[in-house]
């Protein structure tokens, strides 16, 4: 995972334009890569709704939010809210800011909260709290679009992706982040998951942008 925008704080009180400046919040999401989330989620209206694994402090939110918001549907944002691996004390992204002492762990959810509401989107962005793998479980709906962005271990990438892949709906898009086809340039498990889909025969690549990969429901 590459790190967040240097000097760029888990805004509070995000400014007035947040919606349109989603890099006012503190996240890994290339400005380049939410512009394709968003255009690619719009197209899949009708289809169901868009999903989201990894909120963090609602970056990549901002951008399928308001994707959300054009396409008439909700965006469903999957976190446990605690920080993945390399989010925690000692590792190499921990942010203090987002460590609450008295829970003795990372929180990021105040801060999601809070840029969604400054946001004007939580009619259409809904929190949802827990591992994606026991949300995945009791979940039916087709979804047009899924995001995946959680942890980045191969048991975690893994999970999200056996959770949630095939509750695409056929036409819908599936976009992975972080994809490292280079061992060199960053962790492997994304690139693993996106190898699968392909070799499934239910998906069709159909566009890279910077670490993001897109592909279609066959």
């Amino acid at each position: 995972m590459r790190s967040p925008s240097a000097g760029a704080p888990c805004v509070t009180h995000p400014p007035a334009d947040a919606l349109t400046d989603p890099q006012s919040i503190k996240g890994f999401l290339d400005p380049e890569e939410g512009a394709a989330l968003v255009r690619y989620a719009v197209a899949t209206a009708g289809l169901g709704p868009f999903l989201e694994i990894g909120g963090y402090c609602g970056k990549s939110a901002l951008y399928l939010g308001t994707a959300a918001k054009a396409a008439g549907t909700r965006l469903f944002s999957i976190d446990h809210h605690r920080g993945s691996e390399e989010h925690q004390p000692g590792e190499e992204y921990f942010d203090p800011e987002l460590y609450d002492e008295v829970a003795g762990a990372v929180d990021t959810l105040p801060a999601f909260r809070r840029n969604i509401y400054a946001a004007g989107l939580e009619p259409w962005v809904i929190a949802m709290v827990g591992k994606s793998a026991d949300i995945a479980a009791y979940w039916s709906t087709p979804l047009g679009f899924v995001f995946i962005d959680g942890g980045h271990s191969m048991t975690a990438a893994q999970a999200d992706y056996d959770g949630w892949a095939m509750k695409v709906a056929p036409g819908g898009i599936l976009a992975i982040h972080d994809v490292f086809p280079n061992p060199e340039d960053g962790g492997r498990p994304p690139y693993e998951i996106w190898k699968q889909a392909v070799a499934s025969k239910q998906y069709e690549p159909v566009e890279r942008i910077r670490t993001l990969e897109v592909l279609r429901r066959l």
